[in-house]
C-alpha cells in the first residue's frame, strides 16, 4: 500500500510540473496535506490529498477526513501497461454530495466500519486538472 501511494502521489505531482504547476511533496510530513501546489499563473495555493488504488476499487476515506478546501486527486494506477486515470475533484464538493459520492457507506447518517467514495461518481472528473486553474 505505502508503494502504491506513494507512486499516486509522485504521478500527480509530475502531471502538476508538467501543466506548469510548482510541487512538493510532503512524505508524509504533513498528515492531511500530500502536495502543497503553487500556479504561478493565478498566484494560488493548493493543498492536495492523494488516494491511490492499484484496480477499480472504492478508495477508503471517511467524509470526517475531507476537508473543504482542499483537492482530491483519486489516482488508478492500473497494471504496468496501462495508462494511469486521474479524478481530480474539489473536497467541497464531495462533502456536498455525500450520499452520491459515498453510497451506502452513511446509511441514516450513520457510517459502515470502512466508509469509501465509490469510484462510478468520480468518472466525470476524470483528467479535471482545470481545477488548479480556477
Amino acid at each position: 500500500k505505502q508503494i502504491s501511494g506513494m507512486a499516486g502521489e509522485f504521478l500527480t505531482a509530475g502531471k502538476l510540473f508538467k501543466l506548469g504547476l510548482q510541487a512538493a511533496v510532503t512524505l508524509g510530513n504533513a498528515k492531511s496535506v500530500d502536495i502543497l501546489a503553487y500556479n504561478p499563473q493565478n498566484k494560488k495555493n493548493y493543498n492536495v490529498q492523494v488516494k491511490t488504488n492499484r484496480e477499480k476499487n472504492c478508495f477508503l476515506i471517511s467524509k470526517e477526513n475531507v476537508f473543504s478546501e482542499q483537492i482530491y486527486v483519486f489516482v488508478l494506477l492500473n497494471s504496468p501497461s496501462q495508462n494511469e486515470e486521474f479524478f481530480i475533484v474539489k473536497g467541497q464538493t464531495l462533502l456536498d454530495n455525500i450520499h452520491h459520492f459515498w453510497g451506502a457507506s452513511y446509511k441514516e447518517g450513520k457510517k459502515t466500519n470502512m466508509p469509501a467514495i465509490n469510484y462510478g461518481p468520480l468518472k466525470e472528473f476524470k483528467n479535471n486538472w482545470n481545477i488548479f486553474f480556477e
